[in-house]
């Protein structure tokens, strides 16, 4: 009777927590700073009795075992990560939206529109790549503008393109710097003409702008303290997580998170961070600091650093003013998160940094502290929590000592806690498993990059993210998928010693197994999806359109309505018909002439066309599909279609856009 009252008061935290906010969180109002600031107290209170109680019961007493080394750094590692963790629920109590102040200030400038210089840099992206992205420069809805596309690959194919096109191509004798060094070349030519710009528009060569590009961004720099306007990054195309475990239309791509609620986080603390492109930069700011610095990997951040420092302000506007092409390879995807890991590190280590002599306020070196922690710890967290548990099962090193019953208490409460303040702010954005994969898969990379900068900040150099290419088929990238091969059969390895062999450590692990047991179980499940990731499968260049919608086609002499379910510049995909391979079609786009197509494959009445399209036709598709309010993909976890896009590509090893 006693051991059922002890049990049913270790779980009594856990079940009022539950019930609370099962009945609590959905009348609440993530737009209301008292509530994400009462929920957000909650969250570090529950962290903070959490790491106390395991900073105080459940290590291995200090001496020069085994036991203690790996207690007491596992408890290290995991301080870090809650030092992070902690740092982002103060964030997170606060939320700005500008929109409001964007609607306010429209057309401040009256008559007479600002100059906008937009800059396209360029390294060795596919024309196909570029092409939609001056289509959606061109259709800015602004007149005063001129279009720079800066081509670091000087290739005289795109030179001819662009003075076909009517924009200026400009090249340089070097690739001194990157694209921070690209860009300054171009400041420098503006500056010698005499009569430079007033605001300088930046998009990488992927990313398309929407029609109010400008006209929305400008109207924040009615302000004269705004030196920079940072909008979010959108993706038409899933990113290889998304992809890879057929998840697309379930599941974010795996920056919502930072864009759609960090960001706005940060900027009612008065520290977002420009993200390099689709971000617009007043040409005033840009003179006082002398361009766009080139200290760090990463000038995107470095830049805000720098306005900070001499008393320009960020604004981020959450709106949907531009979308691009995620890393479609894993290895990009990788390399492109390690590059943002490395060029944190060298401002951290740069005069800029937080703890430097410098005019930075504190809340910017809370700012650049909190990114540091985070790159810094996360991705270590992450490893660790697959590394330690196989010390128990092979060497009986016993790395959290603790009764069953105090670790529902402490353990359960501020799970539960941080799960519910994380998808209150983020709307449901915090799958664990999934969640913990996108941390996963590039941890070695990241840390490696992480650390090369902080150790070593100079002499690093910029590696560009390559997109574009031939995606059509399947790809097993053997050396990621190899090193997270070997930990899942060492974990289900370890498993299989502990539960068959019972070796002679259980008696003094006690119910330190039952811990071990349940973080096993975990890492199997996130290991293996984590593999699956690394297969990488075959890409039909689908959008990620919200909705179908209808339209009309012809065969044969004979017009039907069927769905148009995805468009892109060479194909499209019908729903509701069956045409034969190699038949001839006209598709009627909304906003488009006609369009003759040829059937390429039907599978059960969806029919994948490639079109035939003329110069302008081309050119009024490119704008439809790419530079059109609201946003591609989706923004919110479908958990019913999330769950049965991973059984489905775990059961039948392919996937397909739903």
């Amino acid at each position: 009777m006693f051991a059922f009252s002890e049990s049913m008061v270790a779980w009594a935290p856990a079940l009022l927590l539950l019930g609370i906010t099962l009945s609590v969180l959905p009348f609440l109002d993530r737009n209301n700073g008292v509530h994400r600031a009462i929920l957000s107290i909650a969250a570090i209170v529950l962290s903070l009795r959490y790491l106390i109680w395991r900073g105080t019961d459940t290590l291995a007493p200090l001496g020069f075992t085994w036991d203690a080394l790996a207690s007491w750094s596992f408890y290290a590692i995991e301080c870090a990560a809650m030092v992070s963790s902690l740092s982002a629920f103060v964030l997170l109590s606060r939320r700005r939206d500008r929109s409001p102040e964007a609607d306010a200030n429209f057309g401040w400038w009256g008559k007479s529109q600002p100059k906008v210089a937009i800059f396209i840099a360029t390294y060795n992206e596919e024309w196909p790549v570029l092409e939609r992205t001056i289509a959606g420069a061109k259709a800015l809805r602004w007149q005063n503008k001129t279009i720079y596309v800066l081509d670091d690959g000087r290739r005289d194919w795109l030179g001819e393109h662009c003075a076909r096109l009517g924009v200026i191509h400009v090249t340089r004798p070097d690739n001194a710097h990157g694209k921070a060094g690209n860009i300054n070349h171009a400041l420098e030519m503006l500056r010698a003409s005499g009569a430079p710009p007033d605001y300088v528009a930046v998009l990488d060569a992927d990313f398309v702008p929407h029609l109010g590009f400008i006209s929305r961004t400008l109207s924040l720099f009615k302000d004269e303290g705004i030196g920079l306007v940072q909008t979010p990054q959108h993706f038409f195309n899933p990113d290889p997580i998304q992809h890879n475990l057929g998840i697309s239309r379930a599941y974010p791509d795996e920056q919502r998170f930072f864009f759609d609620h960090l960001q706005p986080a940060r900027d009612a603390w008065g520290i977002p961070v420009c993200c390099g492109t689709s971000s617009i930069v007043r040409w005033k700011a840009l003179e006082t600091i002398g361009g766009f610095p080139t200290d760090s990997v990463t000038e995107d951040y470095l830049l805000t650093v720098r306005l900070q420092e001499q008393g320009y302000s960020t604004a981020y506007l959450n709106e949907p003013l531009s979308e691009g092409l995620a890393p479609e390879g894993l290895k990009e995807y990788i390399t492109q998160r390690a590059r943002w890991g490395m060029g944190l590190m060298q401002i951290i280590r740069g005069p800029y940094g937080p703890f430097r002599a410098n005019n930075l306020r504190l809340r910017d070196r809370w700012g650049l502290i909190d990114s540091f922690m985070f790159w810094a710890s996360i991705s270590v967290f992450k490893l660790a929590c697959i590394l330690y548990p196989l010390l128990y099962w092979y060497f009986g090193v016993i790395v959290v000592d603790a009764r069953f019953d105090d670790i529902v208490s402490h353990f359960a409460p501020y799970y539960l806690m941080t799960m519910a303040f994380m998808n209150f702010a983020s709307r449901g954005l915090f799958v664990p498993f999934v969640h913990d994969v996108s941390q996963m898969i590039g941890a070695s990379e990241i840390t490696r990059g992480v650390y090369t900068g902080l150790l070593r900040p100079h002499g690093q150099t910029f590696k560009v993210t390559m997109k574009g290419g031939d995606r059509t088929k399947t790809v097993i990238q053997w050396p990621i998928l190899a090193r997270f091969a070997i930990l899942l059969a060492l974990t289900v390895g370890g498993l299989a010693i502990g539960l068959v062999f019972e070796p002679a450590f259980d008696s003094r692990a006690g119910d330190g197994k039952v811990i071990i047991l349940f973080w096993t179980l975990y890492n199997i499940v996130v290991l293996a999806l984590t593999i699956m990731v690394c297969i990488e499968l075959p890409r039909t260049a689908s959008l990620l359109r919200q909705s179908p919608e209808r339209t009309w086609v012809t065969v044969d002499g004979r017009r039907r309505e069927v769905w148009l379910a995805d468009i892109n510049q060479d194909a499209v995909r019908l729903r509701g018909i069956n045409i034969d391979a190699g038949q001839f079609a006209l598709i009627e786009i909304e906003d488009v002439e006609p369009v003759p197509a040829i059937a390429l494959r039907t599978i059960g009445g969806t029919t994948d066309m490639q079109l035939v399209l003329t110069e302008t036709q081309r050119q009024a598709v490119l704008e439809k599909i790419h530079t059109r309010d609201g946003e591609p993909g989706t923004g919110f976890v479908a958990t019913a279609e999330l769950v049965s896009g991973i059984m489905r590509r775990m059961f039948s090893g392919t996937t397909r856009i739903q």
